[in-house]
């Protein structure tokens, strides 16, 4: 999968990855952007079609849909993570239908043009997938969720040849994290690296330093072998669409 000439649609576009990630997908040739965000984007490259999109609200998805002629890669970038200590329902119903309703709506919406161009989906989740991090439990519920509907999309849609790639970054300098002081990638870097592992087919993308440190130990983990197994139920013919 190279991202030249390739029709790419990023949510969350507005700021941070998602912001680098339409940047590095234009420095590689990327022959269409479509730029994701709830409020209004502008932006001098011809290439780029801004989409108001949030990815809670149905009736803008169905409107990207409409917009939307073809589609080689989608890019569920866009979510929420406020700091919370789980003792407010409300906070994870929200992180919930951000960071894992979200991702489920648009990809459903914009699966059948993924199907056509058999592409590719990439879904930005968190280290928090793995291990909840005590600040903000609720954003690790929710990406926690997240990764295992990205695993069961992968089998699910192996056969419509369509490939999903896990992002697991660790702390990133965006808006989200401004609030704490620990080592974090710039997000041109995380840019950068989603996009590498894209074009290399890694099913699971560890984009900054934090995160590589684990990659080798989740690549040779029981948990990772075991999905392996799992994946070998699915049945050989295509999902039906």
């Amino acid at each position: 999968m190279n991202i030249a000439n390739k029709t790419i649609l990023v949510t969350g576009a507005n700021r941070g990855i998602g912001r680098a990630l339409v940047e590095e997908a234009l420095r590689r040739g990327a022959k269409k952007v479509y730029a994701g965000t709830r409020g209004a984007l502008q932006h001098p490259d011809k290439r780029v079609t801004p989409l108001t999109l949030d990815v809670t609200n149905e009736e803008q998805i169905q409107a990207a849909v409409e917009e939307v002629e073809s589609l080689d890669i989608l890019i569920n970038n866009a979510g929420v993570s406020p700091f919370d200590d789980l003792s407010d329902r409300r906070v994870l119903e929200q992180q919930l239908a951000v960071n894992l309703f979200g991702p489920y709506d648009v990809t459903q919406a914009f699966l059948p043009l993924l199907t056509r161009s058999r592409g590719a989906m990439v879904n930005i989740l968190s280290l928090s997938s793995l291990a909840a991090v005590p600040f903000s439990p609720a954003y690790s519920v929710s990406k926690a969720a997240a990764f295992s509907l990205s695993q069961s999309l992968r089998t699910l849609l192996a056969g419509r040849g369509v490939s999903v790639h896990r992002v697991l970054p660790g702390p990133v300098d965006t808006d989200m994290t401004r609030d704490l002081d620990i080592p974090k990638a710039s997000p041109e870097s995380v840019a950068r690296a989603i996009l590498d592992g894209v074009e290399k087919g890694d099913e699971e993308i560890f984009p900054d330093p934090m995160s590589e440190s684990v990659a080798e130990g989740w690549r040779s983990s029981a948990v990772k072998a075991l999905e392996r197994q799992f994946a070998t139920f699915a049945q050989a013919e295509p999902v039906a669409a």
